[in-house]
């Protein structure tokens, strides 16, 4: 049976029951869920989205070291909390959460909690059930979440819609110059950091996104000034593939940094700027618009899920 008292003050085994729980999908999770809702809303949610091999991992691994050290004077240790999804076999339906061999600097720390999930077929980047996790950890009290994407491609941009900041990591040699420019990806960047950026080709892939930034900047202004909310529009039948470059439209200048995740090189400058993103979301409004806009997606997801099962159960498994 699941605690949530059990999950609210700290318990991992029932936490780690009732993600997978989760997952599962099971009806014992959907009952447990909304009493934790009422504890969320404190934790910052931050995503990693990227192409595969741009080295997200290793930047999370090195982020929540950085989190758990804290900054003298600055910043206190902060307990942190990391969803990993890796991509499913379309065919066994299983997969190889290997993030975990990627962090084992985290492992045996109590202020850290890593899940890994299957994506199991669910597009853009995400688990299906990824939106629940989030919340749960949110509740259990873990002051960062860091979620990471499959790594799928250009049209993984699902992530914006799930946390607060969206950091889209690049790496040299990935690509020519124009894979930086195409939609999606870019769109949905309120940082951009180009890893493994001791290796050739670094100043090139910056200078590229540099010029997709400005490229794209007037388009932002003008879907502002058009009088629609950064990141979605009004109405789902109206709401575009992707979001619209909503870092852009809000004032916020999307800044491109530059890391070198296994040297642990350009970590504290992600981290600076991230404290100053959320520092102008709470300021500005963005955080609360940012938060009813996800959770207008969620319920959409639900919905939409709810509906298909009315009408698998209707139909027949067999029609």
């Amino acid at each position: 049976m699941l605690d949530p008292d059990a999950i609210l003050a700290g318990d991992r085994r029932a936490l780690a029951r009732l993600l997978t729980q989760v997952e599962n999908g099971s009806p014992e999770a959907e009952a447990v869920l909304p009493a934790l809702f009422r504890h969320t809303g404190r934790a910052s949610l931050i995503g990693f989205t990227g192409p595969p091999g741009s080295g997200k991992s290793s930047l999370v691994n090195e982020l929540a070291k950085l989190y758990r050290r804290g900054l003298p004077g600055s910043r206190p240790p902060a307990t942190v909390a990391i969803v990993a999804v890796d991509p499913s076999s379309p065919f066994t339906g299983g997969a190889i959460l290997g993030d975990r061999i990627r962090m084992r600097d985290l492992a045996g720390d109590p202020g850290v909690f890593i899940r890994s999930m299957a994506s199991r077929g669910a597009l853009g980047g995400l688990a299906r059930a990824t939106a629940d996790v989030v919340t749960a950890l949110d509740a259990a009290g873990f002051e960062k979440v860091l979620v990471e994407t499959v790594g799928a491609g250009q049209t993984e941009v699902e992530i914006a819609r799930a946390v607060h900041t969206t950091v889209v990591v690049e790496a040299p040699g990935l690509g020519d110059d124009v894979q930086a420019i195409k939609a999606g990806l870019l769109e949905v960047a309120d940082i951009l950091v180009v890893n493994k950026a001791d290796q050739p080709g670094a100043e090139a892939a910056v200078r590229a996104l540099r010029a997709s930034l400005d490229l794209a900047a007037p388009a932002a202004r003008s879907w502002a000034a058009s009088g629609h909310s950064p990141g979605h529009a009004a109405r789902p039948q109206t709401r575009p593939a992707a979001p619209t470059p909503a870092a852009a439209a809000e004032g916020w200048d999307t800044p491109i940094l530059r890391t070198v995740a296994v040297q642990g090189t350009g970590i504290e400058e992600l981290a600076a700027v991230l404290d100053q993103h959320a520092y102008f979301l709470e300021t500005g409004g963005g955080r609360q618009r940012r938060d009813r806009e996800r959770l207008e997606h969620e319920l959409e997801l639900r919905l939409r899920d709810r509906l298909l099962a009315g009408l698998r159960q209707r139909l027949g498994e067999d029609a």
